[in-house]
Order: structure tokens, then sequence, then C-alpha cells
């Protein structure tokens, strides 16, 4: 199975979310999965990237030009997908994924999500988004997501593409 995972690229963040970052791309790795992500060499990116690749699986890094003229490429990338930039990133994974899982992040993340939920939310797959609560970092947008879905603005249930796993 191909697994994208979006997260935060930072370091100077919560060492629980790293924690979380490495459970998951040992998980991926280990159980014979392909990670699908970023590529990038910092942060939680980097961490999941690791993770996957030393417990023998294998990586998809999807860069856009900006990171690799920075030179910001992890060295755990076995596949380079590069691409043009954010947007065509978001379509590469989305096509190349079978699920997706995100970890704690910002405003990339956060696009990243939103991005595939209105995708699945008009049709164009079906595939499921996790989020990682980690110490309740989704939490704030599970309550958006809950309001969002009071006030009839969600098609459907949004939990039938969204499923938010407590770490």
């Amino acid at each position: 199975m191909n697994i994208a995972v979006f997260c935060s690229a930072n370091n100077d963040i919560d060492p629980d979310y790293f924690r979380a970052a490495e459970e998951l791309g040992r998980w991926i790795g280990e159980n014979g999965h392909v990670l699908v992500y970023g590529g990038g060499n910092s942060g939680l990116m980097e961490c999941v990237g690791k993770a996957v690749h030393e417990a023998g699986g294998r990586t998809i890094g999807v860069v856009p030009r900006i990171m690799e003229e920075g030179r910001r490429v992890s060295g755990y990338v076995d596949v380079e997908i590069p691409c043009e930039d954010l947007n065509d990133r978001k379509a590469i994974m989305m096509e190349r994924a079978d699920v997706f899982h995100a970890l704690p992040g910002g405003v990339g993340t956060l696009d990243e999500i939103f991005t595939v939920a209105a995708s699945a939310s008009i049709g164009y797959h079906r595939k499921k988004i996790v989020l990682h609560n980690v110490k309740g970092f989704w939490n704030s947008l599970v309550d958006l997501l809950d309001d969002l879905q009071r006030h009839g603005m969600t098609r459907g249930d949004y939990h039938d593409s969204i499923e938010i796993k407590d770490a």
C-alpha cells in the first residue's frame, strides 16, 4: 500500500510528535508499505522518512523545485519525483497514495488535509485521511469540522473520509 504522510517540517517542536512520526514510519516500513511524502530533510518529514527507511521500507519523495534548489531534500528518499510547486506535489501525492495520514503540522499540512478532503467530498476519490491526534493536537480542527457539520456545511458525515486516531 502507498501511504501518504503529511506533517511538519519544523525541528523545534514537541518531542512527542517526533516519537509519533517515528512510530508511524516504523510501522509503514515493517509492514512492507511505501511512504509517499514531501521528501524534506527537516522536522517530522525527515523523521518519518528515516524511520521507514531504517525499517526496510521504501520512500517516494514528491519534491518541489524550490526545495531541490535549496538542497532541502532528505537523504532517505529512495525515489524522487520532482514537481513544480505545492499544487503539483498535492496532485501527485493524491494520485499515488491509497490512504493519507496527518501528523501534527502547520499551514502546509492543513492545506494538504483540506485538499484531499475537498477532493473526496465531490467524488474525485474515496480515500481516507487519518488524523494522528498526538496529545490532542487536532482537537481544535475536529471541533471546527464538527461545527461545520452542525451548520450543514459538509457533504454528508465528514467521518466517512476523515478518521481521528488519538495517540
